[in-house]
């Protein structure tokens, strides 16, 4: 499945068994001798809530949230009749999100989802700045200053604004994701403001590298914006995947988009184990 070409192996851990381990997460979503994708997203059951979803990168490494993949995690649950509810309640480990389907035709077309409150605080992120919050600040990499400003959306992300956005990411992306003020490693977005209403981006993901779109970093994105004066409390964020529409409302980020199913297909995991 597919939220604006930030695609992810979506798997039934409800009815069945699945294999979580490194090895196996990154062996089939290698585009050459796996299936391919960002990393895998499993469908399991929980306590408290309507599900639990667990969302792994392309290394193998767990990831906290994923805005697009939760998008298509509702879609998935929805039109495999694990549900017939339009509003649910979707714990993860960046705490609980509550998901609001657009079904047309007894499908699911788009998917709203409240992405929470957004932190400036740079403990919640975690970045090792000498103030509480890094808002617009100097950082270096590489010989070259960035002005940056580090927010979290239960994930860290450090946002920085670029006057055009073709240029090599994969050589300045790592040096971001592994930079000793992110003890925990970052995601880098790198923005373009087109207007108050418009902003343009590219993304660099910790443990997935340059991905077509990031559903967290686009929240992370407009509200760095809005606190930079840069954009209002609604704006629409380019992807090279696609666009998401963004509301700051009440204190929360909402994020709205699509999700799409590309295939299914079944997997044999002996094929799998023991690589």
């Amino acid at each position: 499945m597919e939220g604006i070409g930030n695609d992810y192996i979506y798997v039934d851990g409800i009815h069945q068994d699945v294999i979580m381990t490194p090895a196996f997460i990154s062996r089939i979503s290698d585009r050459h001798f796996g299936i391919g994708s960002d990393g895998m997203i499993v469908i399991l059951p929980s306590q408290n809530y309507d599900f639990l979803m667990r969302m792994f990168n392309r290394d193998g490494s767990e990831g906290k949230m994923c805005g697009n993949g939760i998008r298509c995690f509702a879609k998935f649950v929805y039109d495999h009749h694990l549900t017939e509810k339009t509003y649910l309640e979707i714990e993860t480990l960046a705490g609980v999100k509550r998901v609001w389907l657009k079904v047309e035709n007894g499908t699911v077309q788009s998917v709203r989802v409240d992405m929470g409150k957004p932190s400036l605080d740079v403990k919640m992120i975690p970045c090792l700045f000498e103030k509480t919050e890094m808002i617009n600040e100097p950082l270096q990499i590489n010989q070259n200053i960035y002005y940056c400003t580090a927010v979290s959306m239960g994930n860290p992300h450090v946002v920085t604004y670029v006057d055009q956005l073709d240029f090599a990411i994969e050589d300045i992306g790592p040096c971001f994701e592994k930079n000793q003020m992110f003890p925990e490693s970052v995601n880098t977005e790198f923005v373009q403001v087109v207007s108050p209403e418009r902003l343009k981006m590219r993304v660099w993901e910790r443990g997935s590298g340059e991905t077509m779109a990031c559903g967290t970093g686009a929240c992370a994105v407009m509200y760095a914006s809005y606190v930079n004066g840069l954009c209002g409390r609604q704006v629409d964020v380019e992807l090279l995947g696609g666009v998401l529409h963004i509301d700051y409302e009440d204190g929360h980020i909402f994020m709205e988009g699509p999700a799409r199913t590309v295939f299914e297909g079944i997997i044999n995991e002996e094929d799998f184990k023991n690589v």
